[in-house]
Parts: C-alpha cells; sequence; structure tokens
C-alpha cells in the first residue's frame, strides 16, 4: 500500500498545508547549511527532515530557483544566494538598533555600539555617537577583536545567570573604558550592545541604562 505524500494538499487545508510545504522547504535549507564537511544527499536530506525522496526534489525546485541551493548530482549545497541574503541581515540590524543605541549615547554621553560575534572575533556593525560631549570615542563600523578582549566581545555570551553586564579598561586600547550587556533572546544572533569613553564609568549607574538598551535592541529585532 503506497504511503500518503506528507506534500499533498490537503482539500479545505490550503493555508495550512503552505504553512507545512513552507515549514518543510526551511528545514531542507538548514538541513544543507548543518552539514560540516561533504555535501548531503537526496537521502540524506530526505531522512533528516522526514520526508520522501521525491518531497525533497519538490522542495528543491523553489530553493535552487532562488539559488539558495545548488545541486551537484546527487547532492545539494548552499548556494549564492545566501551570502545575498546574509549581506543584508547587517543593514537591517541598524536600521533595528539605531533608536535604542542613539538614545544610550545621549544619555551616558559616551559612544554606544551594537557588536556582534563572529566565530572568535567580534565585529561592531552598529556606532552611534553623542551630540552633546566635548569629545568622545571614535569608533569605526566593521572594527573587529578578539571575542574574548573588551566588555563587548565578553558580553556576548554572558550567561543568564551571571552579571547583568561587563566592564572593560583598557583591553583594546588604552586608557579606554568599555560596558556592556549581551543582547538576549534573539534566534540565531551572538550580540552585545556597550558604550565606550575615555574616563571609567560609574558601573552602578551605567549598567542598567546599557542593559535597558540591549533589551530596546532585542524587542526590535524579535
Amino acid at each position: 500500500m503506497a504511503q500518503p505524500d506528507p506534500l499533498r494538499a490537503v482539500p479545505g487545508e490550503p493555508a495550512r498545508e503552505s504553512s507545512l510545504t513552507l515549514e518543510r522547504g526551511l528545514s531542507l535549507l538548514q538541513a544543507v547549511a548543518d552539514a560540516e564537511s561533504e555535501a548531503p544527499t537526496i537521502s540524506d536530506l530526505a531522512g533528516r527532515i522526514g520526508v520522501s525522496r521525491a518531497a525533497v526534489y519538490r522542495l528543491l525546485g523553489p530553493l535552487q530557483a532562488r539559488g539558495l541551493v545548488r545541486r551537484e548530482g546527487s547532492r545539494v549545497r548552499l548556494g549564492l544566494g545566501v551570502l545575498w541574503l546574509a549581506g543584508r541581515v547587517l543593514p537591517q540590524l541598524r536600521v533595528a538598533a539605531a533608536p535604542a543605541l542613539r538614545a544610550l549615547a545621549e544619555e551616558v554621553g559616551a559612544t554606544a555600539h551594537l557588536t556582534v560575534a563572529d566565530g572568535t572575533e567580534a565585529q561592531a556593525v552598529a556606532v552611534v555617537e553623542p551630540t552633546w560631549t566635548s569629545y568622545h570615542v571614535s569608533y569605526r563600523v566593521g572594527s573587529r577583536h578578539p571575542i574574548h578582549c573588551g566588555a563587548a566581545g565578553r558580553a556576548v555570551d554572558l550567561p543568564p545567570s551571571g552579571p547583568r553586564w561587563v566592564v572593560s579598561s583598557g583591553d583594546l586600547q588604552p586608557g579606554a573604558f568599555g560596558v556592556a550587556a549581551p543582547v538576549r533572546t534573539v534566534p540565531g544572533l551572538r550580540a552585545s550592545v556597550g558604550v565606550v569613553a575615555l574616563q571609567p564609568f560609574d558601573a552602578d549607574e551605567v549598567g542598567p541604562e546599557v542593559v535597558d538598551a540591549a533589551e530596546a535592541v532585542a524587542e526590535a529585532l524579535r
């Protein structure tokens, strides 16, 4: 007896079927992305997402058309379209984070930044400088440093049960001081919000403000 096709449309349930197809397509893309060495085969992918090989072929069609995956015989790899999508992430992060960073920079009187983990490095992806100070730190968007250095890097993976913020002094630049807090509850994102200045902060005063800004950024990204 033939097994029912999990992707076959059910009369009267078009919305549910579309949602199921989308979910399986995303699961397929994730399964391709999760392959760390040799590209998975059609059979591998069918087993991983729990559908037939015929269903995998159908799901691959739209993903291939958009360049998100590419076929090499029976094996499947990520396509260059994924790079285009990835390139759109940082601009959207900057736009979403800008209001919270602006408010933080003006309130504290220090340069505020959003830092994202990229492997073993931390990268500043958004920077806002205060408008009313006589002088402040100039921090270049795109700046990178080891993730274990500086408040911004160390705050990225701060555990929920640990301190709410991290303080640094001269880790990256002599005479520079930082306070940073993690951006939590955004799936797939390891990031922090922080401030940097040329004089020490009152951490008990500035720390909660940085935490509030990080929470505002998380809310904007959800």
